[in-house]
Formats: structure tokens, C-alpha cells, sequence
């Protein structure tokens, strides 16, 4: 496996992706009852934008970097605010030093009765992912692919939480397997809020994803994407996706507001577009 999520992290994928997510702990913790998060897909945990691979790219510049450096509307900001406090959790001497992953950001927003459990394949990342959270007794860290604990680890004892599926992209039919995946899971644990992310390179692609999910036959499929700039030959990534089964019934809404203003900010100048729409309904 090659691919190191260092090279892009805090890029304008991330920002989206991070807070759609912190958006859906955010309504969790509206109910004194526990949740578990399961990441299938959760990397090292927090990266070095100073690091040789981040600094190679330096994609994170038009990325947190525009978002901390130019702020959002007044509205946008406030939903935007436990993503922002979930980074600034990483730079206790201010700054913009280090990016939390996803299992960071999603620690960031624990309550003492909630739980994450982070998976992760590759070992030398598994390794320093185990180190990040060292001693945590909220967080439970294991070495193990991540599409198979959908399939072993659901439903969760607590009946309340979220599958965030983020996979690498790096091997052919990934989308065919977020389909599978998808539906296996959500026959286990129907009740359960999936939030799968997915990068828009190739649009031809992506629709023929979006149709396996209507064919799926599960129901409330919420899809979020905002891309920055218009296609290319050949592909080069343009955008970012998320798909939310089971999402909060304030996520629409919120999304509304918060990728408009990602679009003017992230985007190359007049470039940037979002699109909020059901691929099924109740």
C-alpha cells in the first residue's frame, strides 16, 4: 500500500469531509445515551503540516490553511466552530502546527460514555495510530481491514453511533465495494448513521456509483459534495463526496449553509459549486 494521507492532509477534502463529521457528533451528543464511532479507515491520527510529505504538496495551504486564514460567514463559522476547536486542540501554542485525522477530531468530540474504535491496516500506521492514543481508555485501536469490520463489528453494544468509511483509494473497484459494504452493513445495523466519503476524479464513476445506491434499496441516502474547480482530462481530483445513511435531520439544512460558503472559500476563484440532494428518501 502506498498511499499516505499525509501528503494531503488539511487539504479542502478534508476540511468538508471533518466537518460533516463533527456535525454528526454534534446532534449525537443531543441524547444523554452513548455512542460508538467505528473508523474503518483511520490512518496515523494527526499529521505534521510541517512534515517532508506535507510540505511536499502543500495542499493544506488552500485548504484549513484559507479556512483559518480568511474565516467564514457569521453563520457558517458558528457551525463550523467544534471542527475549528478540534484543531486548535492540536496546537495548544497556537498556530497551525498539526492536522487532526479523523480519529482526533471524532476524540475531540467524546463524551465520557462514548467510545471510538479506530481500524486501521497498514502497520506501520496502525502502529503510530496505537501510539497517538496511548492509555485512552475511550479509544480502542486495532490493526485489521477495515471493510471486513463492517461485516464482524455491527451492530455495536451501545445501538447508537456512526460508521465513517474512508477508504484510501488507491486499489480499482473501491466504489463497488462501498456499495457492498454499504448494504451488508446497514442489514446488520439498520438504525446506524454510515458516512462514506469518496474523492470525484472521474464522473462517470461516481454516477454509476450513485446509482448502485438507488438500486441498494436502502433508504434515507443523503448526498454532500462541493467541487473546487471543473473536471479535467485526465482526471485529477476536482472535488470531494460524502454519503450519509441515516443522517441527522438538522445535517441538510446545515450543509446549506455551511458549503455554500466552502465553495467561495476552498474554491478556485468562481469555481467552486456544492450540491445537497437525497438519492432516497424515507
Amino acid at each position: 500500500m502506498n498511499y499516505r494521507h499525509a501528503f494531503h492532509a488539511g487539504n479542502f477534502a478534508d476540511v468538508v469531509k471533518h466537518l460533516i463529521l463533527t456535525r454528526i457528533l454534534v446532534y449525537l451528543q443531543r441524547k444523554e445515551a452513548p455512542f460508538r464511532v467505528i473508523d474503518t479507515h483511520a490512518g496515523i491520527g494527526l499529521y505534521d503540516l510541517q512534515g517532508d510529505q506535507a510540505e511536499r504538496t502543500g495542499e493544506w495551504l488552500d485548504g484549513i490553511g484559507r479556512v483559518l486564514e480568511r474565516g467564514l460567514p457569521k453563520a457558517a463559522a458558528e457551525l463550523a466552530a467544534p471542527y475549528l476547536e478540534a484543531v486548535a486542540a492540536q496546537n495548544p501554542q497556537g498556530g497551525l502546527r498539526f492536522y487532526p485525522g479523523s480519529p482526533l477530531v471524532t476524540r475531540h468530540l467524546l463524551r465520557p460514555q462514548d467510545r471510538l474504535m479506530a481500524l486501521e491496516l497498514h502497520p506501520e500506521d496502525a502502529a503510530v495510530l496505537k501510539a497517538n492514543f496511548a492509555g485512552d481508555i475511550q479509544t480502542r485501536v486495532t490493526e485489521l481491514d477495515g471493510w471486513a469490520a463492517l461485516g464482524t463489528h455491527l451492530p455495536p453494544k451501545e445501538k447508537r453511533g456512526l460508521v465513517l468509511v474512508d477508504p484510501p483509494f488507491e486499489e480499482p473497484g473501491e466504489f463497488g465495494r462501498m456499495v457492498f459494504s454499504l448494504t451488508r452493513a446497514h442489514q446488520r445495523w439498520p438504525g446506524g448513521t454510515y458516512a462514506y466519503w469518496y474523492p470525484i476524479k472521474n464522473t462517470a464513476e461516481i454516477r454509476d456509483y450513485h446509482d448502485g445506491l438507488r438500486r441498494s434499496g436502502i433508504r434515507k441516502i443523503l448526498k454532500l459534495e462541493l467541487t473546487i474547480r471543473a473536471p479535467s482530462t485526465p482526471p485529477r481530483l476536482h472535488g470531494t463526496g460524502m454519503i450519509v445513511v441515516n443522517p441527522p435531520f438538522v445535517l441538510e439544512g446545515e450543509m446549506r449553509v455551511l458549503l455554500p460558503a466552502l465553495a467561495d472559500l476552498l474554491a478556485d476563484e468562481g469555481r467552486g459549486k456544492w450540491s445537497v440532494e437525497w438519492l432516497a428518501g424515507e
